[in-house]
């Protein structure tokens, strides 16, 4: 890839303890994305974000950025949280679309080609988990999670949860991030007058690893959150200028 080319697409994936899951993720990714053989879809990224791992995860992301150009990865020195990951992928992304998605393989990299006709018409693509391949309770807390900011800040997605999702770059530029904020990308992205959407993608069940979240800091941290998000609604800038009576200088 031609370093000095902005990619038609960039890759976010935050990684914690994943090591595991790298090479098979890496591995599916650049099967995707290398297929896309067209002139304006010739060069990509794929950004890992390492949030602190603690699991050797460094010596596996070494040999992948050596062997494959289009692989960086943005180490963090210690465990920030999954919206500070994002946030820092987001700051060193090049893309013109930038893509979201878990280092936990419960995602197929090539639902990504779902989400990308819908990017003519919508700034956000959020996927929607079809058929939900965890155990009874995360699939119950986040239902409820789900059902409470529904009728709370009204965002219209069914399932925020669904790291795969994909931006028009100009939407991360102007949306702020606070801790547990990447749960509530579309409301956010809503209050500055982006258009979202959400379309039907796969879901797998968990292989190696362990799940980072439980019904503590999945349900009852994004209820707290639910209420800052509420607030922000109410009192975010959304006005339109213009410059008027410019002076032509000759």
């Amino acid at each position: 890839m031609n370093s000095d080319a902005q990619p038609w697409i960039s890759v976010v994936i935050p990684m914690k303890d994943e090591r595991e899951n790298i090479a098979p993720l890496s591995s599916q990714l650049l099967k995707f994305l290398g297929h896309r053989k067209e002139t304006q879809f010739a060069s990509f990224e794929i950004l890992f974000v390492d949030d602190g791992s603690t699991d050797g995860s460094d010596g596996l992301f070494l040999d992948l950025v050596q062997a494959h150009p289009e692989i960086r990865v943005i180490g963090l020195d210690q465990n920030y949280g999954q919206t500070a990951a994002f946030d820092a992928g987001f700051r060193y992304a090049k893309g013109k679309l930038i893509a979201t998605l878990d280092g936990d393989l419960q995602y197929d990299p090539a639902d990504i080609e779902k989400l990308l006709p819908l990017t003519r018409e919508y700034d956000v693509v959020c996927g929607r988990r079809e058929r939900r391949n965890d155990n009874l309770i995360r699939r119950w807390s986040s239902r409820i999670a789900n059902g409470v900011r529904n009728v709370v800040i009204h965002d219209g997605i069914h399932d925020t949860g669904c790291s795969l999702k994909v931006f028009q770059r100009s939407v991360l530029d102007r949306i702020p991030l606070f801790t547990g904020m990447h749960r509530f990308f579309p409301a956010i992205a809503q209050m500055y007058g982006y258009s979202v959407t959400e379309i039907p993608v796969q879901h797998f069940p968990r292989v190696h690893g362990q799940s980072k979240y439980g019904v503590g800091n999945r349900l009852f941290a994004s209820l707290y959150d639910l209420f800052a998000v509420r607030w922000m609604q109410g009192r975010c800038l959304t006005y339109r200028a213009k410059e008027i009576g410019k002076r032509n200088v000759e």
